[in-house]
C-alpha cells in the first residue's frame, strides 16, 4: 500500500496512537478473577497484569506446599486471560485501520 503524500501517512500514525492509548485505558479498567483449588484461592488482576486483590482460604494456611502451588496456577491463569485479552484488544483494533 502506498501512501499518496506524507501528510495521509502521518494522519493515520496519529490515529493509531490515539487508538492506542484508548486501548491502553481500556486495558487497565479490566479486571480478571481466577479461582484455584476449587474456591480456596482466588486472585483478581487488572488488563495489565498487576495482582489487585488476593483472597486466601485459611484451611490452607497450614498446608505451605498446595498453598504455593495453587497461588502459582491461579496467577498464572490470570495472566493468561490478560495476555488473550490484550491480544484480541489489539486485533480488533488493528482490524479497525482498514
Amino acid at each position: 500500500m502506498m501512501f499518496g503524500n506524507l501528510g495521509d501517512m502521518g494522519k493515520m500514525f496519529e490515529g493509531m496512537q490515539e487508538n492506542a492509548a484508548k486501548l491502553q485505558k481500556e486495558l487497565e479498567s479490566k479486571t480478571f478473577s481466577v479461582k484455584s483449588g476449587g474456591g480456596l484461592i482466588e486472585v483478581t488482576v487488572n488488563g495489565k497484569g498487576e495482582v489487585i486483590d488476593l483472597s486466601i482460604d485459611d484451611e490452607l494456611l497450614s498446608d505451605k506446599d498446595a498453598l504455593q502451588i495453587l497461588l502459582i496456577g491461579a496467577i498464572n491463569d490470570a495472566n493468561k486471560m490478560v495476555q488473550q485479552n490484550q491480544q484480541s484488544s489489539a486485533m480488533s483494533m488493528l482490524g479497525g485501520l482498514k
